[in-house]
């Protein structure tokens, strides 16, 4: 019996890089990639699909974008399972019972809104853990698995859950999963298989049994293995379930951190963006460092323009960039500017190269007037 795990589809997320069309296409692509997750589990032969919590962004989402999720539903050839997270948290104000959601009719569509054992085939049963709140306060998995009945003989189950495994918790919080408790509810039998939501890279526990599918679609320049489902085979009695992850996203997001101190270092930045794929649904976050000439500055400046246009978003990382502008005195000369002008030119110089507090604000100002000295050049 096979079956597909995904969480994390985050429908209506917004992210302040993108401008409203650039925006518009990457909520459109996570519809698109539901879609192209429900073409996998019909190609796997999958029994149905399981979403492991955070399927909307928010509780309060425009009418208009659950709708559109619905759509594409809609084209998911298979019975879908949709867990409840810290996101879309199962509270009086849950976007499942509101009239976008239940109004569509998609008798294949199901929130597991329980944890009382649910028949999803012949031999499998889910056992879910719903949230119904943004921020739980305790380990609602332990909760769950104290009181839980061994299943029938024969009976395969998975157990799905959204938040992070304690050991995967940086800040140690009171509601990370124990992961532990979890592997001895797997030894002791009440449990086949665990599909967790929350991470939003793909994950393995080290004993191939608890699984992050991780998020459809990119989320944050963080996610290291976003984009992907699993195909999941629950295997027969006595042999152990397996997990193929397919790929399914497309976009991404790309942290760049380099050093340029030279018109070959701008020369190779180019040449390495430019040979990035699909530019359109790419996102990158620049970390520049570095010490430039004004005129190698001038090239850079004109690079990180094309990709601003070229790309879904580039922006500069600002806390870790730090290009200085350091003119020598022929480029000031070859400007052409002369009087107080150059005498400005040349404090700032100096304040620059002082690399004092004012030095990045010197920097910059060097920058412009080189922009304005030379736009004749330019045009």
């Amino acid at each position: 019996m096979k079956f597909l795990q995904t969480s994390d589809w985050q429908w209506g997320m917004t992210r302040h890089w993108l401008d409203a069309d650039d925006q518009a296409r990457f909520t459109q692509a996570r519809n698109d990639a539901v879609v192209r997750a429900g073409r996998v589990a019909q190609e796997h032969d999958c029994a149905f699909m399981v979403v492991a919590g955070d399927v909307f962004d928010s509780n309060h989402l425009r009418p208009q974008t659950v709708r559109r999720a619905m759509e594409a539903l809609r084209q998911v050839p298979v019975p879908v399972y949709l867990l409840p997270g810290n996101h879309d948290a199962l509270n009086v104000a849950a976007v499942y019972d509101s009239p976008a959601f239940t109004g569509v009719g998609l008798e294949h569509v199901h929130v597991l809104r329980s944890s009382e054992p649910v028949e999803v085939a012949p031999g499998v049963e889910l056992v879910a853990v719903p949230l119904t709140t943004n921020q739980p306060d305790h380990d609602v998995v332990a909760a769950v698995l104290d009181d839980l009945e061994p299943p029938a003989p024969g009976v395969r189950r998975v157990l799905v859950a959204h938040g992070q495994l304690l050991e995967l918790d940086p800040g140690r919080r009171v509601s990370a999963l124990d992961g532990d408790r979890i592997r001895q509810a797997l030894d002791e039998g009440l449990v086949d298989w665990v599909a967790l939501g929350d991470r939003h890279s793909r994950w393995a526990d080290p004993s191939g049994r608890i699984h992050y599918s991780g998020a459809v679609e990119v989320t944050d320049f963080r996610d290291e293995v976003p984009g992907d489902v699993l195909v999941v085979d629950l295997g027969e009695e006595g042999r152990a379930p397996a997990a193929e992850p397919v790929h399914v996203g497309t976009w991404r997001m790309l942290g760049v951190t380099e050093e340029v101190n030279s018109a070959e270092d701008v020369a190779r930045l180019r040449e390495q963006w430019e040979a990035i794929e699909d530019k359109s649904s790419v996102l990158i976050r620049h970390a520049l460092t570095g010490t430039l000439s004004l005129t190698d500055d001038a090239a850079l400046q004109e690079l990180l323009e094309w990709a601003g246009d070229t790309f879904a978003a580039a922006f500069a990382w600002e806390r870790h960039t730090d290009v200085v502008v350091v003119p020598d005195d022929a480029e000031l000369s070859d400007i052409g500017i002369g009087g107080y002008v150059a005498q400005a030119a040349a404090d700032l110089k100096e304040q620059t190269e002082s690399g004092g507090e004012g030095a990045a604000a010197a920097s910059d100002a060097l920058r412009l007037l080189y922009r304005y000295a030379t736009a004749g050049e330019r045009a």
